[in-house]
């Protein structure tokens, strides 16, 4: 019997492979296929997709297909041609199949005529321009209550991971300011403290399962405990207890009021909820654990972010008096984000080929891609990390992003030609993270300078290097560390000057 079965396995391969064969096109990009019928690199991509990609390249060039798991997945890495995908048209390269994808494998969520371009202006409309400065303020006060808080308040030193403690901190600040509080009253902040530790913990717990979700391979037990957790969640986010909440941000009451409109049900707005504090929520925390760690390794970008603070305090009494447009003028800090993004931000910018199409690079070559296919871009892997634009492009260098007068430099080259995107943590195009604004401004920045002006802290073991990332969020915004490093903190006996 065992003979019988693996025959008809290796029959059931045999057909597979035969009706997925695929040759190579005249004008089509390279094409790698591996060596494992059906599964071709989907092994080596989902292990380490950087390093994969890297060898692509040195392989094949900057543009090359291969076969992932019985999708052809085409692949570019010239940022001067990046342009020619991310401003074309949905009815040529869409954002929004894999996205839909993506939505229901991760969260469960199915949404009746979904259209990213609705969300994303919804985005535009409430996390940028005239309403940036009052998300600041609501931050600001949810972060200082936070790090106010119990334990956080204490003078003797304090002991915790510091990636715990950073994205802690960030989500349910976050939180707050977007999903509202539990209680009009601000001067009693006690629930909302205890409400956003529950929602912080929960969510942590998802998020360690995400990206096995993303990709179906959970484990059965791990797919008992991620069903436990996102009901836990949804429960948190339920529709209407959101609807009851105080001081919500005018972008929940944009996005509730949409998905009605959209008739979802109860249960699936839930649902929604929890993808949009993933999506709001998901990369700040990280991003700033990265910026904090270097700071932490580097004293001299230490050194120069403590100064240009200084700088901006003299002007006003407190930190909560300077104004958006100094917020965002704040070069060296700018720069010391940015290059901290540039080696560890790491998203996919991925289409779907709805229509054969020609594309055609900078240089005058061009490639035929196939309707059917997917679309890719990993500007981790070039701009970030081309060492033809950013030279030593694994070295952190707080200052890479400003010229010798202090300004802003925005100014890299590549073969002698100015590179447009030279770095693409947020994305680019019609599809940029419309809440990079908020995310910048109105959080990491406020973190950053609150922890700096009223604590002390320092690496538990300064000696112990960089953790490695963690491979499996290769394309899914900014990376998390294989593991925590240990800091200590302790406030200030003269909190809010330096």
């Amino acid at each position: 019997m065992s003979v019988v079965i693996l025959v008809s396995i290796l029959l059931t391969v045999l057909v597979w492979a035969a009706f997925l064969q695929r040759n190579r096109r005249k004008n089509e990009p390279p094409l790698d296929r591996g060596f494992i019928p059906w599964l071709g690199h989907a092994l080596e991509f989902g292990r380490d997709a950087a390093a994969f990609l890297t060898r692509m390249k040195a392989k094949h060039g900057d543009v090359f297909t291969v076969q992932v798991a019985g999708r052809f997945v085409t692949v570019l890495l010239d940022p001067f041609s990046y342009d020619h995908v991310v401003w074309e048209s949905s009815n040529k390269l869409d954002f929004g199949k894999y996205a839909k994808i993506l939505m229901e494998r991760m969260f469960d969520v199915t949404l009746p005529d979904f259209d990213p371009a609705v969300e994303k202006a919804m985005l535009r409309s409430h996390l940028q321009n005239q309403n940036l400065p009052s998300l600041t303020r609501t931050m600001f006060r949810n972060l200082s209550t936070i790090l106010n808080d119990g334990s956080m308040s204490a003078t003797t030193w304090q002991e915790d991971g510091l990636f715990n403690f950073t994205y802690g901190v960030m989500l349910r600040a976050g939180y707050l300011t977007l999903f509202g509080s539990e209680s009009v009253q601000l001067s009693a902040p006690g629930r909302d403290l205890q409400h956003s530790l529950h929602v912080y913990r929960e969510f942590r717990k998802f998020d360690q399962l995400l990206m096995k979700s993303a990709r179906g391979i959970l484990s059965a037990a791990e797919k008992k405990e991620a069903a436990l957790l996102k009901e836990n969640l949804w429960q948190l986010l339920d529709a209407n207890t959101l609807r009851r909440r105080a001081n919500r941000s005018s972008w929940l009451e944009a996005y509730q009021h949409h998905l009605e409109e959209l008739k979802v049900p109860r249960d699936m707005q839930s649902r929604a909820m929890l993808l949009q504090l993933w999506a709001t929520q998901g990369n700040a925390g990280p991003a700033a654990f990265w910026l904090l760690l270097f700071l932490l390794k580097h004293p001299e970008a230490m050194a120069a972010i403590e100064g240009e603070l200084k700088m901006m305090l003299q002007k006003v009494k407190g930190l909560e008096e300077i104004g958006q447009s100094e917020l965002e003028s704040a070069t060296i800090f700018n720069s010391v984000l940015e290059e901290s993004l540039r080696l560890t931000a790491a998203p996919f910018i991925t289409r779907e080929v709805l229509t054969d199409l020609p594309l055609r690079l900078v240089d005058g070559t061009e490639y035929l891609l196939r309707r059917g296919d997917r679309l890719c871009l990993f500007p981790y892997v070039s701009p970030q990390m081309d060492q033809e634009i950013h030279p030593e492009p694994q070295v952190f260098r707080y200052n890479r992003f400003l010229n010798a007068d202090g300004t802003e430099k925005r100014e890299f080259y590549k073969k002698g030609r100015r590179v447009k995107h030279f770095t693409m943590p947020w994305g680019a195009g019609a599809n940029v993270c419309m809440g990079r604004f908020h995310a910048i401004t109105s959080s990491i920045k406020l973190f950053v300078w609150l922890l700096i002006l009223n604590f002390e802290f320092e690496l538990k073991n300064p000696a112990e290097g960089i953790p490695d990332f963690d491979r499996s969020r290769y394309g899914f915004g900014v990376l998390q560390p294989d593991g925590d490093v240990q800091f200590r903190y302790r406030r200030r006996s003269h909190p809010g000057r330096l």
